[in-house]
Parts: structure tokens; sequence; C-alpha cells
């Protein structure tokens, strides 16, 4: 899922990457919207906030906005920073510091975060460490996937999805068919498990509130676990491929 690059990354690679981590990003907007009645995975609609406490004069909520793309920015960065740093000699586990510092941020803030609102400096430490969060997993799907999956926000998906949808009334080679139809399958289940994430995440919210990002954190680790498990297969099948035979 996270460990092939380039030309062996499969299209079923990007949908098992897609679905959960879009369904991951589902939980925590949700979560967000929820707790803090604010957009905690994309930074397009703060900035729009931002223009609008500048123009009513409202600098220090201004400066909080600009602070919440600050923060995705620099999730994003630290998450290609170490994942290139890793992949220096370890190409294949580029995506474990990055992942397993998502799964930190998340769990702190479902230990230790409440409902609050952004006007208390709790709920700027919130909203700051989801967006940094959630820099860290669209830098990182982004990087793996060679800018074929985002999984965040929604707005170029759409973009997307519609240019393609548009394209089905005039590629009908065999070949540009099959490739179009895979990428609008692609985009139409990150957009769904997306919606999925936010619907399910929603309701346990009901139950368990900032905890609900456990869920999250839950099939993050599941994920990890996923390509241990089939990293560790490969090695020893390949050590087994070259023992002598008796």
């Amino acid at each position: 899922m996270f460990r092939h690059q380039g030309k062996n990354r499969t299209f079923i690679h990007n949908l098992r990457l897609a679905t959960l981590l879009s369904f991951v990003a589902g939980i925590v907007n949700i979560t967000g919207v929820l707790a803090l009645k604010t957009l905690t995975t994309n930074v397009t609609g703060h900035f729009a906030f931002f223009a609008e406490e500048v123009i009513k004069q409202d600098y220090a909520a201004a400066i909080t906005f600009f602070f919440f793309t600050i923060f995705f920015l620099l999730g994003a960065f630290s998450s290609n920073f170490l994942a290139e740093l890793v992949a220096i000699k370890q190409p294949d586990l580029l995506h474990v510091i990055p992942i397993s510092l998502e799964i930190a941020i998340l769990t702190s803030v479902g230990f230790f975060g409440m409902e609050t609102d952004l006007s208390s400096f709790e709920g700027k430490c919130i909203a700051f460490s989801m967006l940094f969060s959630m820099g860290i997993q669209n830098s990182l799907v982004t990087k793996i996937s060679q800018s074929t999956v985002r999984t965040t926000h929604l707005t170029g998906l759409f973009t997307d999805l519609g240019i393609e949808l548009s394209q089905l009334f005039f590629y009908k080679k065999q070949n540009e068919r099959k490739k179009l139809n895979a990428s609008i399958y692609l985009r139409l289940s990150i957009i769904a498990f997306f919606f999925i994430g936010c619907i399910s995440g929603g309701f346990i919210y009901t139950f368990l509130e900032m905890k609900t990002l456990f869920v999250g954190v839950l099939f993050l680790l599941i994920a990890l676990m996923y390509d241990y498990i089939r990293l560790q297969f490969f090695v020893i099948k390949r050590k087994n491929s070259h023992l002598p035979f008796n």
C-alpha cells in the first residue's frame, strides 16, 4: 500500500491507499467540525476566513486563520522531509515515520482534546495539531502515488472527476477507455470513503467526542501492520528463492 514506488505501483495499490486514508481524513474532518466548528483537513476555506477577518479589522482572528494554513504547510514539509531522509537508506520504509507522527498527533488530540471553540488557546492548539497531521497525510499520499491520490479535500477531486466524465464522450479507444475508467473509479472511491468517514465519524462522535479520532488511528495502525507483514513475507520469500535445492 505504502512501500511501492514508481513503476512498481499499480492501480490496486493506489485504490487501497486512497480508500483507507480518505476514510481517516473524513473522520478527522467531521471531528474538527463538531468539536471546533472549523475545518481541519484543508486550508482553502481558511483563506476566505482570513480575508474576512482582515476586512473586519479583527487581526487576532485573522492571524489564527493564517496560522491554520501555515500548520498544514509545516505538516506537508515535515512529512516529505522525513520521508526523503529515511528513503536515503530504507526506501521501503519512507512512510513509517510520517504515518507514525500522524498517529501520535491524533492520539494525543484524542486523549487530551475536548469540545471547545477557536477563541480558546486549547481550541487553537487542537486545530493546529489536526491541520498539521492532515498536512502530513496529504503530502505523503501525494508523494507515494506520484500526485495520483489526494485524500484530505475534495475540490480538486471533483474538478478532475468532471473533466474525466466529459472525456468519456470523446475517448473511444480501448486502452484510453480502460485508463479513464480506472481513474474515474479511483476518484469516486476517494469521494465515497471520505463521505463514509464523515458520516460514520459523526455518529461515533455522539458517543466518543474527541476520542473519535482513535478510530482513524486504528485504521492507520492496521495499514502500517499490513504493509509490514507483506514486506516481511516478501523478504522471506526472496531469501528462500536463493537457497540451494537439496
